[in-house]
């Protein structure tokens, strides 16, 4: 079911009750009919002129329904389906009826419509329309907008019918940030829409603390919903083993376990089922449930205690797990505004218990993997293809490659991460509404976070196999929740081979092939750890806990846990990225509610280690026993045509430097000018002009690789001729200044030189005839001169410059009056 909080609905009559004064766009007010034409706005060329349409229809401010519409679907129509939280099109409008608006946030009544019954009451267009014409939905959406107006002008007036579109107040704020920020995006359709940045606009007051008891960072709007800690009955001793939700224990304290993951999830569910699930006592709890429409936040556990919420106890002992309301199958979208509050609240835990912000510690579901042997087919495989980790690490800031190109410059041995993209990137996915129900039909062209995998280096081949979320060999599918053959964005490889735009990978034992075309290349060169295995011929086990080893348990009155290794191995020539070399090795014991049985609540440690490993579509843990840890190691270049000098090489000049050519694409370069071998200092850019000082040298440059990804290599380029004098540039001509009559004194300008002369001469000139002695600025007009025209020439000069001279304009002949 719809959350009853979405709280943007509201009743027709309510709707007729708050419409502000009708612009002469509008219908009759009569309730009988609708009251906003929507005609313009369906005829509309673009989703952005759609816009403009429906605020002249509506009244309300286009900037506003923009910055509505981008929090709710970044302008994406979706092609009719519904989102996370059962909302259709630009607007999300809803197709359930939740409880009406009670003006003061305290409740709803029952008895409303829903927002798309309202929209059609407002507009006269079919639910059907308002949920798959683009044009529609937003005709529909800023008449439902308008209609929650209390009157006022400017955009504050807007605040509290947006307060009700969205449902909370952080929604409020985040379409506020976004009316000062701007976007502008292509949406998944072609559509180009763009907001205007508007600095001008208010933004509402920040919550200035979280609430009560929860452990959200500041503005963010979070409750306290707790999971119980209780017995299967209040009759059972406080021994018992019968208990729920979640275990107690001391992660956030000296008592431990640590908190090294956060895992997202997807709730399969909307959210008020989704928390009750979480107080219910016999079923199991998360620590947070994120609500689609706004963004809202429920905390369940405090961080310190353990949820039940990965489907393994190592990951449970030592995440957070985070439920946002939607369906890994739905294709399609979670909203912007839970993006936004869920990355600000990852960043928050990220940041106060030392969570990495990567993709290797803030993990999917569909990352964890399972527990012992026949385990792994039975893990989850939420959020789901639909998730866009792009985005939101974007958000997160953290971008995915580290905000570097991708490239199809790839040799063997190259560690590489993979950025899939999103929107650009629709991948094949069949199955939606049978693998997540209630999820509609997958949607053909719908944007995707995965890449497929194959097995050889076609896309006719089969995708690849994983033995261990499909045992055997069978390939992998597009069916939606089949991840064998599917690699998300974040991961990491070592490169085995390369066939043109063929990458051959290790994926689950065996080799399979990443598509990386050299028009749209989706790998980053990063660097990382690796591991081999040590023995020749038995490979190491790979296993889904990194508990300790037997002997750790002696005399604690805790049971062995089994060492109990997967369905995968790492066989002798296969090459793996290392996600985390200082991983935990240890139990947390916890079977009894009161915390009395042998060793409970007990962090028990071992001595054995483990890394964690980037395998398959999960990540896994090896014993260091077992296998080889090399260190990240930058990869060789060498230079293949050394750098040139261009330009012309004079005191003045500018010189400029190509960096030549290398044996693999660099991310950059640094330069040095060297003048007669030695270094000039400051000069360390691609171009140079000589100075004074390097007149008669000659001159070169040496180029250096800028790429933490490859060793320190340099070029220099062959040596130019010595360095000519300058050459002055005359900017505007000399002038003469003065009424040429016999008896009157001329005066000379030099002009504009570039660069400035240290010393001007001047001669004149009587007809163009040099006046013997007239070498002064000054020149005094006297008899012989009748008649003629006076002109004069200026000669600069300057330290390391070849002379420069230049004439004036002649004067009108000179007269006796």
């Amino acid at each position: 079911m719809r959350t009853p909080h979405r709280g943007v609905a509201v009743a027709v009559a309510a709707a007729a009750a708050l419409f502000p004064a009708a612009p002469s766009a509008l219908a009759s007010t009569s309730t009988a009919g609708p009251r906003v034409s929507c005609t313009a706005t369906l005829s509309a060329p673009t989703r952005d002129a759609a816009f403009g349409e429906a605020a002249t229809a509506t009244g309300a401010p286009e900037p506003l329904l923009k910055a509505v519409a981008y929090m709710l679907s970044r302008w994406d129509d979706h092609q009719g389906k519904p989102s996370s939280d059962g909302g259709y099109g630009v607007f999300d409008l809803g197709d359930r009826a939740p409880e009406v608006w009670d003006g003061a946030d305290k409740g709803r009544a029952a008895g409303a419509t829903s927002q798309i019954a309202a929209a059609s009451e407002l507009t006269g267009l079919t639910a059907d329309a308002l949920r798959r014409d683009p044009n529609a939905n937003i005709c529909g959406g800023a008449a439902l907008l308008a209609s929650y107006h209390d009157g006022g002008d400017g955009l504050n007036s807007w605040r509290d019918a947006v307060a009700r579109f969205g449902a909370k107040n952080d929604f409020v704020r985040q379409v506020y940030q976004t009316l000062r920020s701007g976007q502008s995006r292509v949406t998944a359709d072609g559509q180009r829409v763009t907001l205007a940045a508007d600095e001008s606009v208010a933004l509402p007051a920040a919550r200035l603390a979280a609430g009560a008891g929860v452990d959200c960072p500041a503005g963010l709007d979070c409750e306290w919903l707790e999971a119980p800690y209780a017995k299967g009955s209040p009759t059972l001793p406080d021994g018992t083993t019968d208990y729920g939700n979640h275990d107690l224990a001391d992660r956030t304290g000296p008592g431990g376990p640590k908190i090294d993951y956060i895992v997202i999830h997807d709730t399969e569910g909307y959210f008020d089922p989704s928390v009750r699930l979480a107080q219910d006592p016999t079923y199991l709890a998360w620590n947070y449930t994120i609500r689609s429409s706004d963004g809202h936040i429920a905390q369940h556990l405090d961080a310190k205690d353990v949820g039940w919420h990965a489907g393994n106890w190592y990951v449970n002992m030592h995440s957070i797990g985070i439920e946002h309301e939607g369906f890994a199958g739905t294709a399609t979208w979670f909203t912007e505004s839970m993006y936004q509050t869920s990355a600000a609240l990852v960043k928050h835990l990220a940041q106060k218990y030392g969570v990495p912000l990567d993709r290797a510690h803030v993990i999917g579901h569909d990352q964890v993997p399972g527990t012992v042997l026949g385990a792994t087919k039975s893990m989850h495989w939420d959020p789901g293809p639909y998730w866009d980790w792009d985005h939101y690490f974007d958000l997160l800031g953290a971008p995915i490659g580290g905000g570097l190109k991708t490239t199809a410059d790839v040799a063997p041995g190259d560690v590489v991460e993979v950025r899939t993209g999103y929107q650009d990137n629709p991948q094949p996915v069949t199955g939606c509404a049978a693998a997540s129900p209630p999820s509609p039909d997958c949607v053909p062209g719908a944007g995707t976070n995965f890449l497929p995998l194959y097995q050889s280096p076609s896309e006719t081949a089969p995708l690849a196999a994983d033995p261990g979320w499909k045992p055997g060999s069978a390939a992998g599918t597009t069916y939606a929740s089949d991840i064998s053959a599917r690699v998300v964005s974040g991961h990491k490889f070592v490169v085995a081979q390369v066939q043109g735009d063929w990458l051959g990978v290790w994926w689950a034992g065996s080799l399979a092939w990443l598509h990386n075309p050299a028009d749209r290349p989706v790998v980053v060169r990063t660097q990382a750890k690796t591991v081999t295995v040590k023995s020749a011929t038995t490979p190491a086990d790979v296993y889904g806990r990194a508990y300790p080893e037997a002997s750790a348990y002696t005399g604690t009155g805790i049971p062995v846990q089994a060492l109990s290794p997967l369905e995968y191995t790492i066989p002798a020539g296969q090459t793996y990225a290392v996600s985390d070399d200082d991983v935990v090795t240890d139990y947390y014991r916890a079977t009894t509610f009161d915390g009395s049985g042998p060793g409970d609540r007990t962090d028990l440690k071992g001595q054995d280690r483990y890394y964690q490993l980037w395998y398959a579509h999960r990540q896994v843990f090896v014993r260091t026993a077992e296998v080889d840890l090399h260190d990240a190691q930058p990869s060789p270049v060498s230079s293949t045509a050394p750098p040139v000098i261009s330009g012309s090489v004079e005191v003045g000049g500018e010189l400029t430097a190509s960096p030549g050519t290398w044996s693999r694409q660099v991310a950059g370069f640094t330069y040095q000018w060297y003048a007669n071998g030695a270094a000039i200092p400051g000069a360390t850019g691609p171009t140079y002009r000589p100075g004074v000082r390097d007149l008669g040298k000659k001159v070169l440059v040496e180029v250096t690789v800028d790429d933490p990804y490859f060793t320190a290599a340099s070029a220099r380029s062959a040596a130019t001729a010595p360095v000519a004098p300058g050459t002055f540039t005359s900017a505007e001509p000399p002038t003469v200044s003065g009424t040429p009559k016999i008896g009157r004194t001329l005066t000379a300008s030099p002009g504009t030189w570039t660069p400035s002369p240290d010393k001007v001469d001047y001669q004149w000139l009587r007809d163009g005839v040099p006046v013997k002695g007239a070498t002064g600025r000054t020149y005094h007009l006297k008899g012989h001169d009748r008649g003629a025209r006076l002109a004069v020439r200026v000669t600069v000069s300057a330290k390391a410059y070849a002379k420069a001279t230049a004439t004036s304009a002649a004067t009108r002949p000179v007269t006796t009056h």
